[in-house]
Protein backbone atom coordinates (compact mmCIF):
# COMPACT_ATOMS: atom_id res chain seq x y z
CA UNK A 1 0.00 0.00 0.00
CA UNK A 2 2.78 2.53 0.60
CA UNK A 3 5.47 3.46 -1.95
CA UNK A 4 8.66 3.82 -2.55
CA UNK A 5 9.20 6.99 -0.36
CA UNK A 6 8.13 5.67 2.38
CA UNK A 7 10.15 2.87 2.91
CA UNK A 8 12.73 4.63 5.18
CA UNK A 9 9.51 5.15 7.69
CA UNK A 10 10.17 3.47 11.26
CA UNK A 11 8.79 3.64 14.61
CA UNK A 12 6.21 1.56 15.99
CA UNK A 13 2.00 1.98 15.98
CA UNK A 14 0.79 1.54 19.46
CA UNK A 15 -2.99 1.27 19.54
CA UNK A 16 -5.12 1.48 22.22
CA UNK A 17 -9.11 0.61 21.94
CA UNK A 18 -11.15 -1.20 23.75
CA UNK A 19 -12.81 -3.31 20.86
CA UNK A 20 -10.70 -6.46 19.77
CA UNK A 21 -12.20 -6.55 16.58
CA UNK A 22 -11.16 -3.35 15.98
CA UNK A 23 -7.52 -4.08 17.39
CA UNK A 24 -7.45 -6.85 15.09
CA UNK A 25 -8.52 -5.21 11.86
CA UNK A 26 -5.95 -2.37 12.63
CA UNK A 27 -3.16 -4.54 13.68
CA UNK A 28 -3.56 -6.48 10.28
CA UNK A 29 -3.86 -2.99 8.24
CA UNK A 30 -0.72 -1.24 9.80
CA UNK A 31 1.24 -4.62 9.14
CA UNK A 32 0.45 -5.54 5.48
CA UNK A 33 1.57 -1.58 5.04
CA UNK A 34 4.97 -2.86 6.46
CA UNK A 35 5.05 -0.90 9.71
CA UNK A 36 5.70 -2.44 13.22
CA UNK A 37 2.58 -2.59 15.54
CA UNK A 38 1.76 -3.02 19.40
CA UNK A 39 -2.13 -3.13 20.78
CA UNK A 40 -3.67 -2.46 23.96
CA UNK A 41 -6.81 -2.87 25.45
CA UNK A 42 -7.14 -0.39 27.85
CA UNK A 43 -5.04 3.16 28.72
CA UNK A 44 -3.62 1.66 31.70
CA UNK A 45 -1.79 -1.43 29.79
CA UNK A 46 -0.16 0.72 27.69
CA UNK A 47 1.15 3.26 30.58
CA UNK A 48 2.01 -0.18 31.97
CA UNK A 49 4.07 -1.04 29.01
CA UNK A 50 5.14 1.70 27.09
CA UNK A 51 8.74 3.56 28.58
CA UNK A 52 9.64 7.00 26.93
CA UNK A 53 11.63 7.26 24.20
CA UNK A 54 10.23 4.64 22.35
CA UNK A 55 9.52 5.79 18.68
CA UNK A 56 6.23 5.81 17.33
CA UNK A 57 3.09 7.18 17.27
CA UNK A 58 0.37 6.22 18.83
CA UNK A 59 -3.12 5.34 17.33
CA UNK A 60 -6.39 5.91 20.13
CA UNK A 61 -9.50 5.61 20.77
CA UNK A 62 -11.16 8.81 21.92
CA UNK A 63 -13.74 7.29 24.02
CA UNK A 64 -12.75 3.84 26.49
CA UNK A 65 -14.04 2.54 29.71
CA UNK A 66 -11.95 3.55 32.24
CA UNK A 67 -9.54 6.11 31.51
CA UNK A 68 -10.27 8.09 28.50
CA UNK A 69 -8.34 8.87 25.46
CA UNK A 70 -8.32 12.47 26.58
CA UNK A 71 -7.14 11.47 30.10
CA UNK A 72 -4.29 9.34 28.13
CA UNK A 73 -3.44 12.70 26.50
CA UNK A 74 -3.42 14.24 30.15
CA UNK A 75 -1.07 11.45 31.13
CA UNK A 76 1.32 11.47 28.44
CA UNK A 77 1.91 15.38 28.92
CA UNK A 78 2.37 14.48 32.54
CA UNK A 79 5.21 11.53 31.69
CA UNK A 80 6.98 13.59 28.96
CA UNK A 81 5.59 10.55 26.49
CA UNK A 82 5.65 12.79 23.29
CA UNK A 83 4.84 10.32 20.64
CA UNK A 84 2.32 12.07 18.42
CA UNK A 85 -1.36 11.06 18.57
CA UNK A 86 -3.95 9.81 16.17
CA UNK A 87 -7.24 10.19 17.35
CA UNK A 88 -9.68 7.56 16.13
CA UNK A 89 -13.58 8.66 16.56
CA UNK A 90 -17.26 7.85 15.75
CA UNK A 91 -19.79 10.34 14.64
CA UNK A 92 -20.91 10.98 18.21
CA UNK A 93 -17.64 11.60 19.39
CA UNK A 94 -16.38 14.88 17.17
CA UNK A 95 -16.68 17.42 20.23
CA UNK A 96 -14.24 15.13 22.10
CA UNK A 97 -12.00 14.62 18.95
CA UNK A 98 -11.50 18.52 18.67
CA UNK A 99 -11.03 18.73 22.35
CA UNK A 100 -8.50 16.23 21.80
CA UNK A 101 -6.63 18.00 18.83
CA UNK A 102 -6.16 21.00 21.16
CA UNK A 103 -4.81 19.51 23.89
CA UNK A 104 -1.88 18.01 21.02
CA UNK A 105 -3.31 15.33 18.94
CA UNK A 106 -2.06 15.62 15.38
CA UNK A 107 -4.99 14.45 13.53
CA UNK A 108 -8.25 12.41 14.13
CA UNK A 109 -10.22 9.72 12.08
CA UNK A 110 -13.59 9.45 11.71
CA UNK A 111 -15.22 5.58 11.86
CA UNK A 112 -15.89 4.14 9.55
CA UNK A 113 -12.48 5.15 8.01
CA UNK A 114 -11.03 4.98 4.72
CA UNK A 115 -7.65 2.66 4.53
CA UNK A 116 -5.67 4.76 3.12
CA UNK A 117 -6.53 7.65 4.57
CA UNK A 118 -5.84 6.18 8.02
CA UNK A 119 -2.06 4.61 6.84
CA UNK A 120 -1.11 8.26 5.50
CA UNK A 121 -1.87 10.07 8.73
CA UNK A 122 0.29 7.42 10.29
CA UNK A 123 3.17 7.77 8.21
CA UNK A 124 2.83 11.25 8.83
CA UNK A 125 2.82 10.76 12.47
CA UNK A 126 6.25 8.82 12.20
CA UNK A 127 8.02 11.13 10.12
CA UNK A 128 6.91 14.30 12.53
CA UNK A 129 8.06 11.58 15.49
CA UNK A 130 11.32 10.61 13.90
CA UNK A 131 11.53 14.96 12.78
CA UNK A 132 11.20 16.15 16.65
CA UNK A 133 13.52 13.25 17.93
CA UNK A 134 16.48 14.74 15.77
CA UNK A 135 15.77 17.99 16.66
CA UNK A 136 16.11 16.84 20.61
CA UNK A 137 19.17 14.79 20.05
CA UNK A 138 20.63 17.75 18.19
CA UNK A 139 19.54 20.22 21.01
CA UNK A 140 20.86 17.58 23.60
CA UNK A 141 24.55 18.24 21.45
CA UNK A 142 24.28 22.04 21.57
CA UNK A 143 23.26 21.95 24.91
CA UNK A 144 26.24 20.09 25.65
CA UNK A 145 28.41 21.79 23.87
CA UNK A 146 27.39 25.27 25.65
CA UNK A 147 28.46 23.70 29.02
CA UNK A 148 31.67 24.02 28.22
CA UNK A 149 31.69 27.67 27.50
CA UNK A 150 32.38 29.53 30.72
CA UNK A 151 30.35 32.51 32.28
CA UNK A 152 31.39 35.33 30.19
CA UNK A 153 31.59 33.09 26.84
CA UNK A 154 27.91 32.44 27.33
CA UNK A 155 27.06 36.49 27.92
CA UNK A 156 29.34 37.17 24.66
CA UNK A 157 27.33 34.05 22.47
CA UNK A 158 24.03 35.75 24.19
CA UNK A 159 24.95 39.42 22.94
CA UNK A 160 26.52 38.35 19.52
CA UNK A 161 23.75 36.10 18.44
CA UNK A 162 21.04 39.14 19.70
CA UNK A 163 22.59 41.42 16.33
CA UNK A 164 25.34 43.59 18.96
CA UNK A 165 28.43 44.02 17.43
CA UNK A 166 31.74 43.47 19.53
CA UNK A 167 32.32 47.12 19.51
CA UNK A 168 28.76 47.74 21.69
CA UNK A 169 29.72 44.45 23.42
CA UNK A 170 32.97 45.82 24.97
CA UNK A 171 30.84 48.86 25.77
CA UNK A 172 28.35 46.89 27.42
CA UNK A 173 31.15 44.70 29.25
CA UNK A 174 33.66 47.50 29.83
CA UNK A 175 36.30 45.08 27.90
CA UNK A 176 37.89 45.92 25.32
CA UNK A 177 37.12 45.11 21.77
CA UNK A 178 40.15 43.04 21.33
CA UNK A 179 39.16 40.80 24.27
CA UNK A 180 36.11 40.54 22.78
CA UNK A 181 36.92 39.21 19.54
CA UNK A 182 39.07 36.44 22.06
CA UNK A 183 35.49 35.28 23.52
CA UNK A 184 33.81 35.43 20.40
CA UNK A 185 36.63 33.16 18.40
CA UNK A 186 36.65 30.71 21.97
CA UNK A 187 32.69 30.74 21.32
CA UNK A 188 33.47 30.12 17.93
CA UNK A 189 35.36 27.70 18.34
CA UNK A 190 33.71 25.62 21.50
CA UNK A 191 30.18 25.63 19.97
CA UNK A 192 31.75 24.07 16.25
CA UNK A 193 30.48 26.85 14.33
CA UNK A 194 31.54 27.50 11.34
CA UNK A 195 29.57 30.76 10.58
CA UNK A 196 27.98 33.25 12.75
CA UNK A 197 24.39 31.98 10.97
CA UNK A 198 25.18 28.81 12.19
CA UNK A 199 25.89 30.33 16.09
CA UNK A 200 22.41 32.36 15.43
CA UNK A 201 20.76 28.84 14.21
CA UNK A 202 21.75 27.07 17.56
CA UNK A 203 20.84 29.80 20.37
CA UNK A 204 17.31 29.67 18.03
CA UNK A 205 17.07 26.07 18.78
CA UNK A 206 18.21 25.92 22.57
CA UNK A 207 16.68 29.04 22.92
CA UNK A 208 14.23 28.83 26.68
CA UNK A 209 17.29 26.88 28.24
CA UNK A 210 19.82 27.06 30.87
CA UNK A 211 23.04 26.05 30.62
CA UNK A 212 25.34 25.70 33.80
CA UNK A 213 28.38 27.95 32.76
CA UNK A 214 31.66 26.40 33.76
CA UNK A 215 33.16 29.31 36.25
Amino acid sequence: MSDSSDKKITGKVFVVDDDEAMRSSLRWLIESDGLEVETFESAQKFLESYYPGQAGCLLLDVRMPGMSGLKLQSQLEEREIRAPVIIITGHGDIAMAVKAMKAGARDFIEKPFDDEVLLKAIRRALVVDAAQRESRASQSEILARMAQLTRREQEVMEMVTSGLSNKEIASRLDVSAKTVEAHRARVMEKMEAGSLAELVRMAIICSGTTTPAVE
